[in-house]
C-alpha cells in the first residue's frame, strides 16, 4: 500500500451544482468516513471542528466554501454578487486565524472575481475553476516538496515527526510526510517516531494511520519521550510542517513543535520544516506577529470524552507555537531548499518563482 491509496482529503464533486467531499478526520483512526458539504456553513463548521485540518487543506476548503456560498447568488446583479462575496469571505477567513493558507486562498478567490469580466454566471464558473486549481496546485507542490527533500532521509535513519503534515493535511501526499513518502518510494528503509501530539493526538491518530497504510515503519511515542529517544541516538532528523512562516523564517506549527526544535538543537540533530510557498507570509517580519489560535479548554479537560482535569482548574490551550528560524536547519519547499534559514535566502528563493501569487508579496 502507498500514500496514493489514501482517499483524497478534500475534492469538489460535480459541476457548479455539486458539493465538497472531505474526510472527517475527527473519526480517524477508527473510521474512514467521507462527508459532504453543500453550503458555506458546513465548510466553516468542518474547519472549526477540525474535520478538515492542516494549513493547505484548510486553504482548499476555504476556496471551495466560497464557491458554495456564491453559487446561488442572483445572476442579474454583479455588484450585489461582489458585496455578498466580501461577506462570505470574511466569515470563512475567521474560521481559523493561524494558518495563512486560508487567508491566502480566500484573497485569491476574491481577486479571481474582481478580475473576471462578464455576467454573474461567468464569475461563478470562474470561482469554481479557481478553487479546483488551488487544490490541484497544492497537490503538485506537495509532490515537488517530496522530490526536493527526499535525499535528506538516509537509509536506516530514525525520523521524528510532530502533528500531521501528510496527505490528510493537504490536497494529497503531504508536506513533511511527502519527504518520507518520496524516500520510501526510492527504496530507502527508515523508522518514523510519531509524536502523539497532545491534546488532540494528530500524530497518533493521523500520522501513524497514514504511514502504516503506506507501509512505512512507524512507532508512536508520547510527546515527552522525544528527548529520551534523542539521547539514546534513535533520532537522526526531525521534520515537521508549518502553518505560517514569517519573512525571517520563524515558523508556526502545532503546539509542541518549538519544544522539539529546542531538544533537537541540544542533541545536534537536524530540524527541518517542509512547506509550500503558499505558507510564507512576507508581510509578517518575524514570529512575534503570527496570531496564535487558542482552542477550547475542554480539548484538554474533556479530551475524547473523558475528564482528565478538575472542572474548577483553568486550562490553557494554544493550538500552535513558533519555532525561531535559528533552530531550523533548512526549510524544504516546492521551489527548493532554503539553507541557512534567513530573510535574504527566503526572499531570493521566492523571487525565483514567476508564478508566485501576488498576495505573498503584497499581503
Amino acid at each position: 500500500m502507498s500514500a496514493s491509496d489514501v482517499p483524497r482529503t478534500i475534492e469538489w464533486i460535480g459541476d457548479l451544482d455539486g458539493h465538497v467531499a472531505l474526510i472527517d478526520q475527527t473519526l480517524l483512526p477508527n473510521e474512514l468516513k467521507i462527508i459532504e458539504c453543500r453550503d458555506t456553513d458546513s465548510i466553516r463548521e468542518a474547519i472549526c471542528s477540525l474535520r478538515v485540518r492542516g494549513a493547505p487543506a484548510i486553504g482548499i476548503a476555504g476556496a471551495m466554501g466560497v464557491v458554495l456560498g456564491m453559487r446561488d447568488a442572483d445572476d442579474r446583479d454583479r455588484q450585489g454578487f461582489l458585496c455578498r462575496l466580501t461577506t462570505v469571505c470574511d466569515e470563512l477567513v475567521r474560521a481559523r486565524p493561524t494558518a495563512v493558507n486560508l487567508s491566502w486562498a480566500i484573497e485569491r478567490m476574491m481577486r479571481c472575481a474582481d478580475w473576471t469580466p462578464g455576467m454573474v454566471r461567468d464569475l461563478k464558473e470562474a470561482l469554481l475553476k479557481e478553487a479546483k486549481a488551488i487544490r490541484d496546485e497544492d497537490a503538485a507542490m506537495c509532490r515537488a516538496i517530496g522530490q526536493t527533500g527526499e535525499s535528506l532521509v538516509p537509509d536506516g535513519a530514525g525520523v521524528l515527526t510532530h502533528c500531521n503534515a501528510g496527505g490528510l493535511a493537504t490536497a494529497e501526499y503531504g508536506t513533511a510526510l511527502a519527504v518520507l513518502y518520496a524516500a520510501h518510494e526510492r527504496g530507502r528503509s527508515f523508522r518514523v517516531y510519531a509524536d502523539e501530539t497532545r491534546p488532540l493526538l494528530q500524530g497518533s491518530r493521523l500520522t501513524a494511520w497514514e504511514l502504516d497504510r503506506a507501509g512505512i515503519d512507524t512507532t508512536v511515542i508520547c510527546d515527552n519521550m522525544a528527548g529520551l529517544l534523542m539521547s539514546q541516538g534513535k533520532i537522526d532528523l526531525v521534520i515537521t510542517g508549518a502553518d505560517r512562516i514569517a519573512a525571517n523564517g520563524d515558523a508556526a506549527n502545532k503546539i509542541g513543535t518549538y519544544s522539539v526544535a529546542v531538544l533537537a538543537q541540544a542533541h545536534d540533530i537536524p530540524f527541518y520544516v517542509a512547506a509550500p510557498t503558499s505558507t510564507f507570509d512576507l508581510s509578517i517580519p518575524d514570529g512575534t506577529a503570527i496570531p496564535i489560535e487558542e482552542r477550547s479548554e475542554d480539548e484538554i479537560r474533556h479530551g475524547f470524552g473523558r475528564q482528565t482535569a478538575p472542572d474548577g482548574v483553568p486550562c490553557y490551550c494554544p493550538a500552535f507555537d513558533v519555532t525561531p528560524a535559528r533552530l531550523i536547519w533548512a526549510i524544504i519547499t516546492n521551489q527548493g531548499i532554503i539553507q541557512p534559514v534567513n530573510r535574504e535566502r527566503i526572499s531570493a528563493l521566492l523571487a525565483q518563482n514567476p508564478s508566485l501569487p501576488d498576495s505573498l508579496e503584497s499581503r
